[in-house]
């Protein structure tokens, strides 16, 4: 764990939402809410950036040499 990831921050949740959290818990390895949060928010934030990542297939600079190419080929004008 680096150094930043040791620093924490706290963040307020509905106490109904603690307690559906509480029974999601139920039969895992979590000892805490904090822990399962901070797991579940890892995987969903870790997602948003591949589907991201994935929506950019092409930086703008392989984009101008694609389309350069199909200029060349006559595909485009």
């Amino acid at each position: 764990m680096t150094e930043k990831e040791s620093e924490y921050t706290n963040v307020s949740i509905p106490n109904s939402l603690a307690e559906k959290i509480k029974k999601r818990m139920e039969g895992t390895d979590f000892n805490s809410i904090s822990e399962y949060v901070t797991y579940i928010l890892r995987k969903i934030i870790y997602q948003i950036e591949a589907e991201e990542k994935e929506k950019e297939a092409f930086s703008k600079e392989e984009e101008e040499k694609v389309k350069e190419r199909l200029r060349n080929l006559g595909y485009i004008d």
